[in-house]
């Protein structure tokens, strides 16, 4: 998958191009964790790393609500919730960069129109693949569907494992973090919020 932006150079391999000052922090990075950059096994790393980079963060490049602009009016009387459930996803946390793996289910009720539920994917993967934290992620998503949909009720439940805590600091493998956004019918009516939750799995 390309991720490239418009102004960055492509070698004739079809590589993104890396920065020297970009593959020399990385370098720097490797020998004050102890390493040297320059043995065989590491000497390919930073150009590597860089480009892993660009691609975990290529949300950056993208609008997510653009994947919201087509949408149908023609849904044969259907007015009952629509969900996407189990989306895996994966992010990083802004505060270690490590990273943040889940799922997510993301529900709407429709006022008069439809997306296709690959936009609700695309959205989710458009704000996790940059620096995040999960709360954030979870309100962006559900305001960015609000926002363009005009539906409603929206929901958005995201359960995830954050690499910041299994693999540093307290060092708690298998710990599950559960964030929800409810907004419109499902914030304030209860017996909405019961069932959107239950189809969901919660």
């Amino acid at each position: 998958m390309s991720c490239a932006h418009d102004s960055d150079e492509i070698l004739p391999d079809g590589k993104l191009a890396v920065p020297q000052e970009v593959q020399e922090a990385i370098r720097t990075l490797i020998r004050w964790s102890g390493d040297d950059p320059e043995r065989e096994g590491l000497m390919d790393t930073p150009a590597r790393v860089a480009r892993a980079w660009r691609e975990y963060c290529q949300g950056y490049a993208e609008d997510p609500a653009s994947h919201l602009a087509r949408q149908f009016e023609e849904v044969g009387g259907y007015n009952e919730i629509v969900l996407l459930k189990d989306i895996p996803f994966q992010s990083h946390c802004e505060h270690h960069m490590a990273p943040i793996t889940g799922k997510a289910c993301i529900a709407y009720l429709p006022r008069e129109r439809v997306v296709g539920i690959s936009k609700l994917a695309r959205v989710l993967h458009g704000y996790a693949r940059r620096l995040q934290i999960q709360e954030r992620l979870t309100a962006e998503v559900a305001q960015c569907i609000w926002d363009n949909l005009d539906p409603l009720g929206v929901a958005v439940v995201i359960e995830a494992q954050h690499g910041c805590m299994t693999g540093r600091g307290v060092k708690t493998p298998g710990v599950g973090m559960v964030t929800s956004r409810m907004m419109g019918t499902f914030l304030s009516d209860p017996r909405s919020r019961k069932e959107v939750l239950s189809l969901m799995g919660y």
